[in-house]
């Protein structure tokens, strides 16, 4: 493999703590998956037609087989990859087949335990190294149409090679291997039931909501890309372009994105009319809920969307390791409904799921509409201005490790509430609420906005508030404006990222807004001032979603 190319973008000084925390995570992927890939005795097996050598594990037992194999991918390349086959295959016989693109940056091993579990219960499991990763070919183009090819490459070579039935075909993935997953369904009718996890719909939703750069996040997936695999110069100059904001390219990012998004092909995903199931966590730095939830509200076909605590990939991470996960276990029950025809009830449960991050428990809803039963609205009254440039001590954390705090340990980022600066924070506050407030669904503020500068950027923040003044970030979301006229009042429609929290008794709401946080790009000159008004014709709000009362 030819050494990986950095992009400018990598060694800007901003990227560098995404980079070094890539590294991190990645080792330990990599360390728990070469443990799992370890564990079974492995024996030379010949070539089959078609394959490339390969090594069989328990094909001697009554254990599920795996083969190490090259597939033909799009445009000549070679995709690196494992095929798991049900214990005691004798020919005779077809079996539900299951493929596995990887995650970005991650090696065909990724899915070794949860691939092991499914063909132990009467799948065909393909995974492969998604193109321009590892020592699978060609270059990384970011779920672009070559990785939509690859996909019905695989399909081409697993029904020549291995035991699958074509009418019983399901595709699943992580984070990109979700979003790949999503696409292929759009243009591949062989694909009959899909599981989305931790994955995107709208790509320029994920990481430019707001007209706003998600730095870290797309620091983290610029360095891994740089670490682990070859970035096409194509992503190379997009991610410069988007990370540096030169506007004069935005139209083409966008466009980039959207060429990239599933969203974008619905109607054929639609047409085609696979099962898809999706499932996300309410703190995902890289593809917040969002976007997820609106495109599963569009779906037309059997469908199922799962929301839990937690950040990017990691409520369905220990399933990677073979642990329990329900994640995963719904997951399987979906296939073993859709490909296997099992009456196991998964098509008549609730079809959202929800997860509390204060409880912990599961919640049942008929559509994502009806999460949020009620709605709470917060004024927010009078004016007030506020400095930019200085990051006030609100702010939405660190991309993985903050979300991931607060689902194991239920610790969402802190923030003292009567000690922000209020000369570079505007906040109100609500009066103490007489019983628990149970937070579902979307926040959404509507204010009016004006600065010094023609750009800029604010961040607004819903905190819990405690009797001592702590505040527990609750949602937050970024905002941000170009070419605006200095001085001139414009109004602000700002959706927060989605999520199901419990705000105890006797505690209260803030709204808190300010101008820099490490997740987010700013673009605020040097001295420029933000200012926030409420209209006597037009008041500024934030309005509060809430379920029923228990």
């Amino acid at each position: 493999m030819r050494p990986a190319r950095i992009p400018r973008s990598a060694h800007d000084p901003h990227s560098r703590p995404a980079l070094r925390a890539a590294a991190g995570a990645l080792s330990a992927a990599l360390l728990a998956g070469g443990a799992l890939s370890a564990a079974p005795a492995a024996s030379a097996a010949p070539a089959a037609p078609g394959r490339a050598p390969s090594y069989t594990a328990g094909a001697e037992s009554g254990a599920a087989s795996v083969e190490f194999v090259d597939i033909p991918g799009s445009g000549g390349i070679t995709l690196k990859g494992n095929v798991f086959t049900p214990g005691g295959y004798d020919g005779s016989r077809k079996y539900p087949v299951i493929v596995l693109p990887t995650s970005w940056a991650m090696p065909q091993i990724e899915y070794i335990a949860q691939a092991k579990k499914l063909a132990d219960s009467g799948y065909v499991v393909v995974s492969y190294t998604s193109r321009g990763f590892w020592r699978s070919g060609g270059e990384i183009e970011t779920a672009g149409p070559p990785d939509v090819a690859d996909v019905s490459a695989v399909l081409d070579w697993t029904l020549a090679n291995t035991a699958a039935d074509p009418a019983r075909i399901g595709m699943a993935g992580v984070s990109y291997g979700a979003g790949i997953s999503l696409l292929a369904a759009g243009f591949d009718k062989r694909i009959k039931a899909v599981v989305a996890l931790s994955g995107w719909a709208d790509l320029i939703e994920s990481i430019y909501s707001g007209r706003t750069q998600h730095r870290q996040a797309a620091g983290l997936l610029g360095g891994l890309g740089a670490l682990t695999g070859r970035p096409s110069a194509e992503l190379t100059r997009t991610l410069d372009d988007f990370l540096a904001s030169n506007l004069d390219q935005e139209d083409e990012m966008i466009a980039w994105g959207k060429k990239r998004s599933p969203a974008t092909y619905l109607n054929d995903i639609n047409a085609n009319g696979a099962a898809i199931m999706m499932g996300n966590a309410w703190g995902d730095t890289i593809f917040p809920p969002n976007q997820y939830a609106k495109f599963y509200e569009k779906l037309t076909g059997p469908k199922r969307l799962e929301f839990r605590p937690g950040d990017h990939a990691t409520a369905e991470g220990l399933g990677l390791l073979g642990l329990p996960n329900d994640t995963w276990s719904n997951a399987h029950r979906w296939f073993d409904h859709y490909l296997k025809g099992d009456d196991n009830g998964v098509d008549r449960e609730q079809p959202v799921q929800l997860k509390s991050r204060s409880t912990g428990g599961y919640e049942g809803y008929p559509t994502w509409s009806a999460v949020g039963a009620k709605t709470d609205r917060l004024a927010l009254a009078g004016n007030k201005t506020i400095n930019t440039n200085i990051d006030s001590g609100a702010n939405g954390g660190i991309v993985l490790l903050t979300n991931a705090l607060d689902q194991f340990l239920k610790i969402p980022p802190l923030a003292s509430i009567p000690l922000l600066p209020r000369s570079v924070s505007a906040v109100w506050q609500s009066e103490r609420y007489p019983a628990e407030q149970r937070v579902r669904g979307t926040a959404k503020l509507h204010t009016t906005v004006s600065s010094t500068a023609e750009s800029g950027t604010g961040i607004a923040y819903l905190y819990d508030v405690g009797p001592l003044g702590i505040g527990k970030l609750v949602t937050n979301a970024p905002f941000s404006f170009h070419g605006k006229t200095p001085g001139q009042a414009f109004g602000v429609d700002l959706e927060l990222f989605s999520t199901a929290y419990d705000v105890p008794a006797g505690h209260r709401l803030a709204l808190v807004v300010d101008t820099v946080d490490p997740l987010y790009n700013e673009h605020n000159p040097r001295g420029a001032k933000l200012s926030l008004s409420s209209p006597a014709d037009d008041p500024s709000y934030v309005s509060v979603p809430l379920g029923e009362q228990r």
